[in-house]
C-alpha cells in the first residue's frame, strides 16, 4: 500500500476522500468538528507539497437527491477557518463546471465538491460516476477510514481511473492500531462489547473468540444471551430470533477456552426515561415490569479488575443507556477503567467514543477510531473494501 511519502504531489491534482459527515444542529451549524480536524494533518502535508487538492465527502443521508440542508457549505466555512485559507465550494459533484474548476486549480488551492451522496451512483459504486469523479485527477488519497467498509464509487471504483492511490495519515494510523488488535495483541487481551443488538456484533465476537482471552458483554445485547439460557429478563430488549446464535457463541467460547462474561447485576427501570425510578437487581428473575438499562456495581468491579490486568483492550458499545445520567454509571466507570489501564486501548467508534468523551478520559485512550462500523468490520474481517483496493494499487 502506498503512503503519502511514496508520491511526489507537487503540481498534481489530488482527489482526497475524507469523512466530513459531521453532526449539524437545527440551524445547519456544525456541532462537532472532530472529523474535519482529523484530516488536517494529511491536508497540510498535501498543501506543503504544493498539490492541487480536490476534497470529496458525504454528509447525512440525502438518498441520491439534492438536499440544501445537507450541503457541505458549513463544512467549507469551517475547513477554511482551520487551514487559514480559502476553500472553493463546487456547485455540484461532477459535470463540466466542476471539471473546469478542477482544471483551473493552482498549487496549494483547495476545491471541495458538493455532497457525494446527492448521487445514487456513489453508493452503487458506479464505474461511470467514478470515472467522472476522476476527471482531471492525477492521484487519489483515501483518508476517510469511516467509509472504508463501504464499496462506494469514491472509495473503491475511482481507484481504477487514477494514476496512483495512497492512504492518508488518518487511514494509516487506523490500520496500524487495529491491526495490532488483530495480528499481534499483547496478552491478556480483553474485548468489551456493548450496545443494543447481538446481531450487530456476530462477526466481531466470532473473530475475537480466536484472539481474545476475555470478552466482557454489556448493554441490551446481554439480555439476548440471558433469555437464550432461559433466564427471565423482564421487559429488557431481546432479539428473539438470535437466541440460538447466542447459545452457539457461548458454546464456542467454552470450546476455545475464552472467558465470555455477562453482567452479574443490573440497573433496571420501568422505562427509558430520566424520571424513571431505577433499582439494582442482583439475581434473576428481573421483574416483568422492569427492563435492564445498565450494568450494576458488582459487574463494574468484576469487569474493571479484568480490564486492569489486560495488556490489550478493544472496546465497542456502551454498557447501558449512557445518554441518561441515571443509567450512565456502568459505561462511565468502564471508560475510567480502560483509561487508567496500562494496556494498548482501542475504542472502536460510535457511542463508545461519545462515552469516553463524556467521561473526560479521551486523552488517556491509546487510539480512538473515527469509524464505528469500519472498525467493527475490520476487527471482524481483518480487511475492508477501501483498504483492499489501496493494497492492490
Amino acid at each position: 500500500m502506498l503512503l503519502l511519502k511514496d508520491l511526489d504531489f507537487k503540481g498534481k491534482r489530488v482527489f482526497l476522500r475524507v469523512d466530513f459527515n459531521v453532526p449539524l444542529d437545527e440551524k445547519g451549524e456544525i456541532r462537532d468538528d472532530t472529523r474535519i480536524r482529523a484530516v488536517i494533518p494529511t491536508l497540510n502535508y498535501l498543501l506543503d507539497q504544493k498539490a492541487k487538492i480536490i476534497i470529496a465527502s458525504h454528509l447525512g443521508r440525502p438518498k441520491g437527491k439534492f438536499n440544501p440542508k445537507l450541503s457541505l457549505k458549513p463544512v467549507a466555512r469551517r475547513l477554511a477557518e482551520l487551514i487559514s485559507q480559502k476553500v472553493i465550494l463546487a456547485p455540484a459533484v461532477i459535470g463540466d463546471e466542476v471539471d473546469n474548476l478542477k482544471k483551473e486549480l493552482r498549487e496549494n488551492q483547495v476545491l471541495l465538491l458538493e455532497n457525494l451522496r446527492f448521487h445514487t451512483e456513489e453508493t452503487n459504486n458506479d464505474s461511470c460516476f467514478a470515472q467522472h469523479l476522476a476527471n482531471e485527477v492525477d492521484y487519489y488519497v483515501n483518508d476517510a477510514f469511516g467509509v472504508c467498509h463501504r464499496a462506494h464509487a469514491s472509495v473503491v471504483a475511482i481507484t481504477e481511473y487514477v494514476k496512483k492511490s495512497a492512504a492518508g495519515f488518518l487511514v494509516k494510523k487506523e490500520i496500524e492500531y487495529l491491526s495490532r488488535a488483530i495480528h499481534s495483541p499483547e496478552i491478556p487481551y480483553a474485548a468489551i462489547l456493548g450496545g443494543v443488538k447481538v446481531s450487530d456484533k456476530i462477526p466481531v465476537i466470532e473473530n475475537l473468540l480466536n484472539k481474545a482471552d476475555d470478552i466482557l458483554i454489556g448493554g441490551a445485547m446481554a439480555y439476548t444471551f440471558f433469555a437464550a439460557q432461559g433466564f427471565e429478563v423482564g421487559c429488557s430488549l431481546v432479539e428473539e430470533d438470535k437466541k440460538d446464535l447466542a447459545l452457539n457463541l457461548l458454546s464456542h467460547a467454552r470450546e476455545k477456552k475464552v472467558n465470555l462474561y455477562l453482567p452479574s447485576d443490573h440497573i433496571a427501570a420501568p422505562a427509558v426515561a430520566p424520571e424513571a425510578e431505577a433499582e439494582t437487581i442482583d439475581a434473576f428473575p428481573i421483574p416483568s415490569d422492569l427492563m435492564a438499562l445498565d450494568i450494576g456495581p458488582n459487574t463494574v468491579r468484576k469487569y474493571s479488575k479484568i480490564i486492569t490486568s489486560a495488556k490489550t483492550i478493544f472496546w465497542n458499545g456502551p454498557m447501558g443507556v449512557f445518554e441518561i445520567d441515571k443509567f450512565s454509571h456502568g459505561t462511565m466507570d468502564i471508560a475510567e477503567a480502560v483509561a487508567n489501564s496500562d494496556a494498548l486501548s482501542i475504542v472502536g467508534g460510535g457511542d463508545s467514543v461519545a462515552a469516553v468523551y463524556k467521561a473526560g478520559v479521551s486523552e488517556k485512550i491509546s487510539h480512538i477510531s473515527t469509524g464505528g462500523g469500519a472498525s467493527l468490520e475490520f476487527i471482524a474481517n481483518e480487511t475492508l473494501p477501501g483498504i483492499e483496493v489501496l493494497m492492490e494499487k
